[in-house]
């Protein structure tokens, strides 16, 4: 590969080229023609394809592949997921290189659902959230969390198959490599864009860096703290804050960010996702949330926001395990798309032994985790009079994370105020501002 200059526009393309090639071939020169200086087409195919305009692939970069991995692949035996596997870990071990060696400015790629499943983890794993990810997929118009996850690849519905010419693909591709050129050039432009990920992107620098990046995690039953605590943070102490939206992609995102070092402190105000992962919610950010902020050693203030619900879709959705006695179970309707289900004093209780266990198992520095406990209620429907209104519930949450913390040096502080009262978003901002 030709040594790039300051003036070049790079974009990656990733794609399978012993299916799609004559696709790959023409997005390519529509992102060229868009106004990129250079592609690098870089070939997940399971079968070696040969053409000048291929830059990357197993037949032309040494190491692209082990001769183990080269063996399962060219086993007819071998099923097409475990080769995907293979070529996705190949190829976003080429692609971090080319991207920490600051030789794309992009990322591009087109396919169905064997191409999105190729493309989409290399995307998410091989590269920072803010760098430019665009996929055109067959798949676009359906669910695609499980492809987007935490990360912020732009999905473009093909409408058509990615298959052969036609004047409608040729519109769409058109667009998408304009859009990446367009992403490319704004990102080419930035004063300091991050150039490394993971642990190698943890800044070590943060004392030294007068306005602090602050993690906030929100939902719409918090949002009258999170609003306040926003505004004193920007207003009176001049930090960026970064509110992720505790709906599992959310808390990911925030995990992700932390370990990336793109973080210096945390407002972990809203733990609702805890609910959802251990009671089969849809809006799990995972088993390994709260870890991030922990071990890094960063100053991080938890509370326990909207842990008085776990989220399922529309009513007829939420397990029958929970409805065959409705008599015991608290539901309440958000919305048409919402079902939020009252967490009981025994769900309560593991909610709060399960945020102490990760907080005392992982923090780094204890006197950088401090836990707020709002005992006027934990959610806008929470408090004295409202639907979810529960004391012993709330009670046997903060007992169990009282209990779980003891023997640490994480320190627990009781407010009688709700979670949204204007004084919590006060007390919550000043412990975080005396670790900073």
């Amino acid at each position: 590969m030709a040594t790039l200059t300051s003036n070049d526009l790079a974009i990656a393309i990733v794609g399978t080229c012993d299916s799609k090639l004559h696709e790959l071939l023409r997005l390519r020169q529509l992102t060229l023609d868009a106004g990129a200086t250079s592609v690098i087409l870089v070939d997940g195919g399971r079968y070696p394809v040969s053409h000048d305009a291929i830059t990357v692939s197993r037949s032309l970069t040494p190491g692209f592949l082990t001769d183990a991995q080269t063996a399962q692949i060219d086993d007819r035996s071998s099923d097409r997921s475990k080769c995907l596997k293979i070529m996705t870990e190949a190829i976003t071990a080429q692609v971090k290189t080319l991207f920490s060696q600051g030789r794309i400015h992009g990322i591009l790629s087109a396919g169905g659902s064997g191409g999105t499943s190729l493309a989409a983890p290399v995307m998410r794993e091989a590269l920072p959230i803010g760098f430019p990810k665009l996929l055109v997929s067959t798949v676009a118009s359906g669910d695609v969390g499980p492809v987007v996850g935490e990360s912020d690849i732009t999905m473009m519905y093909s409408v058509v198959d990615i298959a052969g010419s036609n004047e409608l693909l040729d519109r769409i591709f058109a667009n998408a490599a304009g859009a990446v050129v367009g992403m490319a050039r704004s990102w080419k432009a930035a004063a300091s864009p991050p150039q490394t990920t993971g642990e190698s992107g943890k800044d070590s620098k943060i004392k030294d860096r007068p306005r602090k990046r602050i993690g906030v995690t929100m939902f719409g039953v918090t949002t009258p703290c999170v609003n306040k605590v926003r505004e004193i943070l920007e207003s009176r102490y001049g930090h960026e804050v970064f509110v992720f939206h505790a709906t599992g992609h959310g808390g990911k995102a925030m995990e992700r960010l932390i370990d990336e070092g793109r973080l210096d402190a945390v407002l972990d105000l809203t733990t609702t996702e805890v609910c959802d992962e251990l009671f089969g919610g849809n809006m799990s950010a995972g088993p390994y949330r709260l870890e991030a902020a922990a071990k890094r050693g960063i100053p991080c203030v938890v509370s326990v926001g909207a842990t008085d619900m776990v989220n399922f879709g529309p009513r007829g959705t939420v397990p029958e395990r929970y409805t065959k006695s409705e008599a015991d179970r608290l539901l309440y309707e958000h919305n048409a798309f919402v079902t939020l289900m009252r967490t009981t004093p025994d769900e309560c209780k593991s909610i709060g032994t399960w945020i102490a266990r990760k907080l005392k198992e992982h923090a780094k520095d204890d006197a950088n985790v401090k836990v707020v406990l709002p005992l006027g209620g934990v959610s806008l429907i929470a408090t004295t009079g409202g639907p979810f209104a529960n004391p012993p519930a709330d009670d046997a949450l903060f007992k169990a994370i009282k209990a779980g913390l003891k023997g640490s040096q994480i320190e627990v502080f009781e407010l009688i105020e709700d979670i949204n009262h204007e004084a919590f978003a006060e007390y919550v901002v000043e412990k975080l501002a005396a670790l900073l």
